[in-house]
């Protein structure tokens, strides 16, 4: 019989396939949240009702449908256009879910905080002769960066979560070798591996909030206002 020990470092082991796909994740997401976010704010009414749908789909569908959907109906869209994605390593299929589907939160967050500043700091910013892009990159978004800050590590702390699922397309990460160290012992431990992998989930996800909190007080010590 194992140590608990040996169970540990054995899981632990994968951490670095978790992490990976949740950075990678988290770098997509954020960037494609912030697109969705833009799209919503200028209220295009093309781009404003397909950020809409989009967002509606991600929200309102699980997370593990959507991994099913990229990892099994990708490579059948693309095939039609003579792309081949077959030999793709698993991991790209995990993180453009994984991205999609929290962007979807994500632009919600950075929306949210957008509209928080105020249109006084916009209008702030014009009399001083900033363009939208100039105020939107120097004023607007610095601050609904600090004011999302909390709320981003929450959605960081949930997406770390739903990355347990990349073992369901054949992925080793944390869950992925909890199911082959179940399956080597013939199901035996199964409460004490599981206690395990929820213990080391929990740690990461401890250190990722006290890493916000951190970086919240940091930012705010830097805040930008141009406006009362």
């Amino acid at each position: 019989m194992e140590t608990t020990l040996n169970l540990v470092l054995r899981i632990a082991q994968r951490l670095p396939v978790t992490l990976t796909i949740l950075l990678a994740s988290l770098l997509f997401g954020l960037l494609l949240g912030l697109v969705i976010a833009l799209a919503r704010i200028q209220k295009n009414k093309y781009l404003y009702g397909l950020a809409t749908i989009y967002l509606s789909f991600m929200r309102c569908t699980p997370t593990i449908v959507q991994l099913f959907l990229v990892y099994y109906g990708l490579p059948q869209l693309l095939i039609l256009f003579g792309i081949d994605v077959n030999s793709w390593n698993k991991m790209i299929f995990a993180v453009i879910t994984f991205s999609l589907h929290s962007s979807a939160f994500f632009s919600e967050v950075i929306r949210s905080s957008y509209l928080a500043v105020g249109s006084g700091q916009q209008e702030a910013a014009y009399s001083i002769g900033m363009t939208y892009g100039q105020s939107l990159r120097r004023i607007i978004l610095p601050q609904a960066f600090g004011i999302a800050i909390p709320n981003l590590g929450n959605n960081v702390i949930i997406l770390l979560k739903e990355t347990s699922l990349a073992f369901s397309i054949g992925i080793i990460d944390l869950m992925g070798q909890v199911q082959i160290i179940l399956g080597n012992n013939y199901g035996k431990n199964t409460f004490q591996v599981y206690i395990l992998v929820s213990l080391i989930y929990w740690i990461i996800s401890i250190l990722i909030e006290r890493g916000f909190r951190i970086m919240e007080r940091n930012y705010k010590k830097g805040h930008i206002s141009i406006a009362g």
